[in-house]
């Protein structure tokens, strides 16, 4: 699976941690920057690309961080296609779907949503909780339910 990674500097060294668990876990992963450790580096110059390049590839993700990753997400989500949510770490309630079922909010959104990128919030969460994230994110499948279909096309 193709996975583009993004981040400024606050997320830095988790992408680089990251970058090496999503290639420890068989995927391809294309680092869209930071390159660099650049305090005065500016997110949606490493967000932007990611959201485009999921847009354009079909069946790929993306993976933003930033500091509290609403920023990014909020960037990634200006890119039509482009689907991003934030995650800080595990929720106190889980959500029933009108099916019975008990998802958290990575499933929920996978499931329902059909997001493509994952915005991380960096000063929220461990490095442990994100690798955890990242492989729940990538392992749930969208449901394909018709109404979330539905739902998608008004977008």
């Amino acid at each position: 699976m193709k996975v583009y990674i993004g981040t400024d500097h606050t997320g830095f060294h988790l992408k680089e941690t990251l970058k090496s668990y999503l290639g420890e876990l068989s995927h391809a992963v294309e680092d869209m920057g930071a390159h660099a450790f650049d305090a005065r580096d500016d997110y949606p110059d490493f967000i932007h690309p990611v959201a485009e390049a999921v847009a354009k590839n079909p069946g790929s993700f993306g993976v933003i961080i930033g500091a509290s990753g609403q920023g990014e997400a909020m960037c990634a989500n200006r890119v039509a296609g482009a689907r991003a949510f934030v995650y800080y770490g595990p929720a106190p309630k889980q959500q029933t779907d009108s099916s019975g079922n008990t998802l958290d909010i990575i499933a929920s959104t996978r499931a329902h949503n059909d997001a493509n990128i994952l915005s991380l919030g960096a000063r929220f969460i461990t490095e442990e909780e994100a690798r955890q994230a990242v492989k729940l994110f990538l392992e749930t499948p969208f449901s394909g339910d018709e109404r979330h279909v539905r739902r998608l096309a008004k977008f």
